[in-house]
């Protein structure tokens, strides 16, 4: 199958130059500008995460997972990015138990988190955000904890967020 520009499509885990440079410059010219002016500050515009980093998160919640649920394949897992954001300096002390510059404050970050394919009420297949570190996981329990209707779960899990933001890091190397 061709697509619009009459090009053979590219195999998954492929991306032309081309389009990844128009994704990246249609969100500094809109979404970044919109952010720094109305916000009044310098967001940053990437974060950077190790190779030995991201394949550490991967093969925890591999690991993790196959303690709890030994039937659970590898096409049952997933990670779902989050976009959030760095509390103001001022509220920097909720960050206490998880170390970063306070130069962050203010700026957005990515948040990964397990997902976990699991069938709904009516059977269909959704990735649903979990908890590892939950025994008796409950992933509908995980979605409503992150819609603010609190109920019982650990307050440790597996997560990450600790790349590195450009800016306040300086953007040698990056191409886009």
């Amino acid at each position: 199958m061709k697509n619009e520009s009459n090009k053979e499509p590219l195999q998954p885990g492929n991306m032309s130059n081309t389009l990844i440079k128009t994704l990246i410059d249609n969100y500094r010219q809109n979404h970044l500008s919109a952010i720094n002016n109305t916000l009044e500050i310098k967001d940053a515009h990437s974060i950077w995460f190790d190779l030995p980093k991201l394949k550490r998160f991967i093969a925890t919640i591999e690991e993790e997972t196959l303690k709890q649920n030994p039937d659970c394949t590898e096409e049952d897992l997933g990670i779902r990015f989050y976009y959030a954001a760095y509390p103001h300096a001022e509220n920097w002390s909720i960050m206490d138990s998880h170390p970063v510059p306070v130069e962050y404050a203010g700026k957005h970050t990515l948040v990964l988190v397990p997902t976990l394919k699991k069938e709904n009420e009516t059977g269909e297949k959704l990735h649903y955000d979990f908890n590892v570190m939950n025994k008796d996981d409950d992933s509908i329990a995980l979605a409503l904890n992150a819609r603010g209707k609190m109920t019982e779960l650990t307050d440790i899990t597996i997560g990450e967020n600790s790349g590195t933001l450009i800016p306040p890091a300086p953007p040698t190397g990056e191409s886009y």
